[in-house]
């Protein structure tokens, strides 16, 4: 695949692996899958893998987001759209134009009144989503709006009715999706084909877990075409014949005379650091790329980095399935670095990125939670986009030097986890066990150790407040008053937390990372300590219901104990649910569980929540599953279904990732990812690319020579560039919806017996082949179990 300029214009020519077109692989690619209940993020096709530039049409940001966590931005039920919006992330939102033609209202207006504002009715029939590119008829103007980007420059084409009322509204300083209150905010025309601003939030999260934070975003901007005239507007009015606005609700509309079909142009460099570098970015990605051109280079990039993973079949959907979790998986996180290495520092300062390792310069990204990531994105990551890995990394050691401590979920170096229990650490050590070592590893183990044991002094933000009660007990008490304290709602402190149960759990898990990582550089004391307290989840299993029960400070389990009941312990989940989460010693948790009662439970569990979608039923809502027997919509549940290959019965592994697969995942906007389930910025879809590959690890490659589980393949092929650029070709031969079971396994022609086999075999290439059937093999793959303790 390349990209060529050629006198004077630019022509595509795409090639994936094993020479397929570009449209084989894009056409896969469904932007409008699961848009009933979708994050901000997840709806922005006018953009690149990982860019900061991420232009999408808006059917309700000005509304906001309350809670800081629910769906907002494009729902596929609303039918009017108020804008198109630049910044898309965690937390991060800003910066809305919209055309419109006729009488002149600066207002988006209501949801269900188009008519009280600029805010225009389309029809769905009208509209193309594709990777790098969006289009949509808007009805109320008969506008045609175009959208495509660079990594950090959106494109905007407009295509004008005849029309002497034809206008471009700016809104800069009003509330966009997640991005909490406005602070401050500032647009002005530089000339008459320029325009610069910046506007400052404060969103929820960083209100809530980094209160002295802030985010800035600017931008500077090019326009095809000088307007007729220019006014401004404020949250105070309107002013005509004004270049310039300032303060909350701070905007720029620009008129214009119009022909019809005339087009007019615009290109937006973004920037978290200031305007200046806004500029700068703008001139250096798009100085002289027309938006024809920008959404010739966004898709190829788009080809290029899709068709890593090239797969092959009869079956259609599956493969839309596929690639759409790849592309939201390629999305979620965005860059906020700038093309001079300039990154946005806490409360609004801006660092530098210097270059620390082999290879180029990092990128510095926004980011979401890695709560549940280690079981789907960064195993992508490390498969097939190791660049990205250590962009996570670095970013989050830069963020430790800035600030003294990691941070579960960034925006612009703020704190915003919206978790608090910070598995930056888990995320680090893997990287670091898988071979990913752009950084300094002496700086990166001192973060990770801190991250599991240090608690003086520790900021809120950082997570884990309960660290010295971990320490100290070998479990964090449950504390049944901190549901709410003075207002707080599940508070958690130094003497233990509301969610003690679902902390603990992760606090064993992180500690045996941690000790992993300890163990290979030599640290014997420190991996003492580590290992020892990643046998707390002994602690807080009830022997007699062997289900893991809050348990007191003193020692007793808490009354009152409901299997079935959320958060009580548990943050967004319940008892039988959490029970399973013990990744790092599975072996452990099947011995004191019993085989058998492990076995018949844990396949109850699925033959039961198959009845409910495998989790929230046919509810739109993110927490529908919450209190579910399983619930795959969210991340505490979504390495159980491979505990099978641990338990002596990997066909059941085969069989319920595969149900997952066809049963939970859909290619409808209302049932994608579940029912409008939580997708935090790929995890899901990222689960569904290494699922159906057959490939995965419950303990997120922390071991210290990591393993990969295999499964159920869905492909008849599928071939992988491994992110050292070695090969890989996974045939499934015979696999169909009803041929679900491994018959039989070899690597480079040597039969597997196992199933699973070291990571470091795997990504020495070649090719790994599955011979599927119908019924189970229930002599292959059970006589030597993947290890657990290490």
């Amino acid at each position: 695949m390349k990209l060529t300029f050629t006198a004077g214009t630019w022509s595509l020519v795409l090639l994936a692996a094993g020479g397929a077109s570009a449209q084989s692989v894009l056409k896969y690619v469904n932007p409008n899958i699961g848009t009933a209940h979708s994050r901000w993020f997840f709806y922005t096709p006018a953009a690149v893998p990982y860019g900061m530039a991420k232009l999408a049409p808006s059917t309700n940001g000005h509304y906001g987001n309350a809670s800081g966590w629910e769906a907002v931005g494009y729902d596929t039920r609303q039918n009017s759209i108020e804008g198109f919006v630049h910044f898309h992330e965690w937390q991060v939102g800003g910066v809305s134009f919209m055309p419109t033609t006729g009488e002149l209202r600066v207002k988006p207006g209501d949801l269900e009144g188009p008519a009280t504002g600029y805010r225009s009715r389309f029809d769905r029939k009208n509209q193309v989503a594709e990777p790098g590119y969006y289009r949509v008829l808007l009805d109320n103007y008969g506008i045609t709006a175009e959208l495509t980007a660079t990594k950090r420059v959106g494109f905007h084409r407009y295509t004008f009715p005849q029309s002497d009322q034809a206008h471009l509204i700016l809104d800069i300083g009003n509330t966009q999706g997640e991005s909490g209150e406005v602070t401050d905010a500032r647009v002005r025309m530089v000339d008459a084909t320029h325009v610069e601003g910046f506007v400052s939030t404060y969103p929820k999260y960083v209100k809530t877990y980094d209160p002295n934070g802030k985010v800035n975003m600017y931008f500077y901007g090019e326009i095809s075409k000088a307007p007729a005239g220019v006014g401004a507007f404020t949250a105070a009015g309107t002013q005509p014949n004004i270049t310039s606005a300032a303060g909350k609700g701070a905007g720029l509309f620009l008129n214009y005379k119009t022909k019809a079909q005339e087009k007019i142009e615009l290109k937006v460099g973004l920037s978290y650091t200031s305007i200046a570098n806004a500029k700068a970015n703008l001139l250096a990605e798009a100085r002289s790329l027309t938006f024809d051109q920008a959404r010739a280079a966004a898709q190829a990039t788009w080809q290029r980095e899709l068709s890593k993973i090239a797969v092959e079949g009869p079956d259609e959907q599956n493969k839309t399935k596929f690639y759409t979790g790849l592309f939201h998986a390629l999305l979620g996180r965005g860059i906020a670095s700038d093309v001079n290495g300039a990154y946005p520092k806490h409360a609004g300062q801006v660092g530098q990125l210097a270059t620390s390792g082999p290879g180029p310069r990092p990128e510095f990204i926004n980011t979401d939670a890695i709560w549940g990531g280690y079981w789907n994105l960064t195993q992508l990551w490390a498969l097939s986009y190791p660049e990205w890995y250590g962009n996570y990394v670095n970013t989050e050691l830069q963020v430790y030097r800035d600030k003294g401590w990691f941070g579960d979920g960034l925006a612009n170096s703020e704190y915003i986890s919206g978790v608090g229990t910070n598995f930056v650490g888990l995320a680090v050590a893997g990287a670091y066990q898988v071979g990913i070592r752009n950084y300094d590893v002496n700086l990166a183990y001192q973060a990770v150790r801190a991250n599991e044991l240090n608690y003086r002094n520790r900021p809120f933000g950082s997570g884990k407040m309960d660290v010295k009660a971990f320490t100290q007990y070998g479990y964090v008490p449950f504390k049944e008053n901190y549901k709410q304290d003075q207002g707080v709602w599940y508070k958690t402190d130094s003497t233990g937390a509301y969610f003690a149960n679902s902390h603990t759990l992760e606090y064993s898990y992180s500690a045996f990372a941690a000790a992993q990582m300890a163990k290979a550089l030599g640290k014997k004391a420190d991996y003492e300590q580590l290992i020892k307290l990643s046998n707390g989840w002994q602690a807080i299993l009830n022997p007699r219901s062997k289900l893991m029960q809050p348990k007191l400070a003193d020692g007793t389990f808490a009354a009152n104990f409901k299997p079935f009941e959320p958060w009580r312990g548990f943050q967004e989940g319940n008892a039988m649910q959490y029970t399973f989460y013990v990744p790092q010693n599975p072996a452990g948790l099947i011995a004191a569980l019993g085989r058998d009662k492990f076995n018949s439970r844990l396949d109850s569990i699925f033959t039961a929540s198959a009845k409910t979608g495998f989790g929230g039923g046919k509810e739109i809502d993110a927490f529908a599953g919450v209190n579910a027997i399983y619930n795959h919509g969210n991340q505490p549940c979504l390495h159980i279904s491979w505990l099978f290959n641990f338990s002596g019965q990997p066909w059941l592994t085969q069989k319920w990732t595969r149900q997952i697969c066809d049963e939970f995942y859909g290619t409808e906007p209302i049932h994608g990812y579940g029912y409008g389930q939580d997708e935090d910025q790929g995890q899901l879809g990222s689960w569904y690319v290494i699922t159906a590959l057959g490939l995965f690890d419950v303990k997120g490659f922390t071991d210290a020579r990591p393993i990969i589980e295999l499964g159920s393949p869905i492909f008849s092929k599928a071939t992988i560039l491994l992110g050292n650029q070695k090969k890989l070709v996974i045939e499934a031969r015979n696999t169909a919806k009803e041929n679900m079971y491994v018959q039989a396994a070899e690597l480079n022609g040597k039969p597997l017996t196992n199933c699973w086999l070291y990571r470091d075999e795997l990504m020495q290439g070649g090719r790994l082949v599955f011979t599927m059937g119908p019924q189970p093999n229930k002599t292959w793959g059970t006589k030597t179990p993947p290890p657990s303790v290490q």
